[in-house]
């Protein structure tokens, strides 16, 4: 299971193997072990122009994923064939904003980094919390077990 990482920012000092392990042992715990995952680490203002760009959302935010295929397409099940790892998609992290909704919670940086990577990687499997309240109780659900996995 790739984890392709890159660091883009500066503000914020990161664990880039730390990071690493712990996007392998999501992908594990979220039974996409033959998973490929692009997983890059940015500014706020990195982060202002992807969501103004592909959300039209004219802020920085926390997390954002960028699947490479559309829901239900995903199966993992690949059996005895030897096949190249399937390319997920993107998850892309603020740095920054992450920092500050840890000191917000009052818990440190990795604790927030690793609930904003399993957020991210489940959007990439076809959860999302925005489509409704049932939808969004069975990615919490989904969520807590992949953090609980990985602790």
């Amino acid at each position: 299971m790739p984890v392709v990482l890159q660091n883009r920012q500066r503000m914020v000092t990161i664990d880039r193997a730390w990071l690493r392990r712990t996007a392998e042992a999501v992908l594990s715990a979220a039974r996409a072990d033959n998973a490929e995952l692009s997983l890059e680490v940015v500014s706020d203002q990195r982060m202002r122009a992807l969501n103004r760009r592909y959300l039209s959302k004219d802020r920085a935010t926390d997390v954002l994923a960028f699947p490479m295929m559309k829901r239900g397409q995903i199966c993992f099940s690949r059996g005895e064939i030897n096949l190249p790892p399937l390319l997920l998609g993107d998850v892309v992290i603020s740095a920054p904003t992450a920092r500050r909704q840890a000191a917000e919670l009052g818990h440190g940086l990795r604790e927030e980094l690793r609930r904003l990577l399993v957020h991210g990687v489940l959007h990439l499997l076809g959860y999302d919390h925005e489509r409704g309240p049932y939808d969004a109780a069975l990615m919490a659900r989904r969520e807590r077990a992949i953090l609980k996995t990985i602790d």
